[in-house]
């Protein structure tokens, strides 16, 4: 995710026939996207993450993208008020805060598709024809291996707290994670680990809050001030982020929380008021096809969710490895219980007053 929206355009001619499986009637959509000929996408993934995407999509389609690169936040508040005033807006919107994405179906907003690649992924992952998971993602503890010696990495939430609480000194001020009032990945991913265990969760941000963190916006900068041992442990950072990062940056080391892993998947959705509307089902499901799966996990930095995708990086590889202590976060009504007004301040202050001294 990326503060400050950015876009960038990719264009081509290469014709595309139904794809296998399809009914044949799907040729209407690829024909009535071509002639569309756009498609606007604001996306809470970076450019640079998925660009190989983009590119073979358009070389697939001949379709013209705009992609709109901001933080999970502003891309609700860009939407809602572009879409109040009935000016340009996104076609289509991807999006890792899972909640505030089914705000906008809960609020009318979100067309309805019959996605021919539905059944491809769980059905925790898709709600009502409106609102498709397309990652699968778990949220990771992440250390600078430099600086964090192996026995202090904790491998559990309790762990943390404990290491936090016993070693108050050293933990000072080097403590980052994700701050709830910008970021809606970071709401959501707190209100979920308050709903699995409330006391665990506020004894974490109670022992976090005293190390005085450093709160961002930006799960890039998160893993820069890591990095550089501006910072030495960031709590619930997206797993496929520290996952590519870890590759290539040696001081890079991230653990799934044993006791458990919620993971996070971005959800797709299909503006109601989008100008492009047959650009947008094509993107849709090229993005949950075993193509477009297929270069989410092994060319892009999200995890795929389809069952028939291989790789390290894909949702059977995670679930071999990890099992039980998985805890996908079902895209649901559920998702909007934090949303409640009332219940929102009440959860914000509560936080405020545990990291904010």
């Amino acid at each position: 995710m990326r503060t400050g929206g950015r876009w960038c355009v990719l264009q081509g001619n290469g014709p595309r026939a139904s794809p296998p499986g399809y009914a044949a009637t799907y040729q209407t959509v690829i024909d009535d996207a071509r002639e569309e000929g756009k498609l606007i996408i604001y996306a809470a993934t970076d450019t640079s993450v998925i660009r190989s995407l983009l590119k073979d999509f358009e070389a697939m389609y001949g379709i013209k993208i705009e992609y709109n690169d901001m933080n999970s936040t502003e891309l609700y508040n860009r939407y809602i008020s572009e879409n109040a005033a009935s000016s340009a807006s996104a076609d289509v919107l991807w999006s890792s805060a899972m909640d505030l994405q089914m705000k906008l179906v809960n609020d009318g907003l979100i067309a309805s598709y019959a996605s021919p690649e539905a059944s491809s992924i769980p059905q925790w992952a898709q709600y009502q024809q409106q609102a498709f998971g397309t990652t699968y993602e778990p949220l990771a503890i992440v250390d600078n291996k430099r600086l964090v010696p192996a026995g202090d990495v904790p491998q559990t939430r309790a762990a943390l707290i404990n290491l936090l609480q016993t070693q108050s000194a050293k933990y000072k001020g080097k403590i980052t994670t994700y701050d709830i009032e910008k970021v809606g990945v970071g709401f959501n991913a707190l209100t979920q680990d308050a709903r699995v265990n409330p006391q665990m969760t506020w004894q974490l941000v109670d022992a976090i809050g005293a190390t005085g963190p450093k709160l961002l916006s930006s799960t890039g900068a998160m893993m820069e001030r890591i990095s550089s041992g501006e910072n030495l442990i960031g709590y619930n950072i997206l797993g496929s982020y520290a996952f590519s990062r870890a590759k290539k940056d040696p001081s890079i080391g991230y653990v799934y929380p044993k006791d458990y892993a919620l993971v996070v998947s971005r959800i797709v959705t299909i503006s109601k008021k989008a100008k492009h509307p047959n650009a947008a089902k094509l993107w849709l499901d090229y993005q949950l096809s075993k193509r477009g799966q297929t270069l989410i996990a092994n060319q892009a930095n999200p995890f795929s969710i389809r069952s028939d995708v291989e790789g390290e990086t894909a949702m059977v590889a995670l679930q071999q490895q990890l099992g039980d202590s998985l805890k996908p976060i079902p895209i649901s009504a559920g998702l909007l219980v934090h949303l409640d007004q009332a219940k929102r301040l009440e959860f914000m202050k509560r936080w405020q007053q545990a990291i904010k001294r």
